[in-house]
This record gives C-alpha cells, sequence and structure tokens, in this order.
C-alpha cells in the first residue's frame, strides 16, 4: 500500500519528531518505507529518518507491506501530516 503526504511542521508537534516517528512506525509488523526524490528509507531507522532531512512543504510517498500495512500507512501518514 503506497499513499502521499504533504509533510507538515513536526518539529512544531513533537518534541523529538525523529525518534517519535520511528517508534510509530515500530508499532507495526509492516515494512515501511518513506520515498522521496529518488532517496528510499526505512522508517523503522533512526539514522535513515535523521539523514532523509523531512521538511515542512515536502512531498514524501510512504509505502508500507505487511498485514498491518493500511494501518501502518495512516499512522506515518497522520504523524507527518501533522
Amino acid at each position: 500500500m503506497k499513499e502521499n503526504v504533504l509533510v507538515g511542521d513536526i518539529d512544531k508537534l513533537h518534541k523529538n519528531p525523529i525518534a517519535e516517528l520511528v517508534q510509530a512506525a515500530c508499532a507495526f509488523n509492516s515494512h515501511i518505507e518513506i520515498i522521496s526524490e529518488g532517496k528510499s528509507i526505512n522508517a523503522k531507522s533512526l539514522m535513515g529518518i535523521m539523514a532523509f532531512g523531512l521538511k515542512p512543504g515536502i512531498e514524501v510517498v510512504i509505502s508500507a507491506e505487511g498485514d498491518d500495512e493500511s494501518q501502518a500507512v495512516e499512522s506515518i501518514k497522520k504523524f507527518l501530516a501533522c
């Protein structure tokens, strides 16, 4: 399952947005990736998310594969869109 989302101001709503995003992704069994501008990272990788450089206003694709993929995509989408 894939879905596009426009990243909101996650720094404004979360004390530690990168760690909180990884925690949210790790709550699911599915493999979750965040894709943008030719880059694809595992949403469960703290270092990957840090290197990815999520900024307000960029569009990303959230991709998940697994038994809880629809819930995973929806959760990550809500987190990023704020």
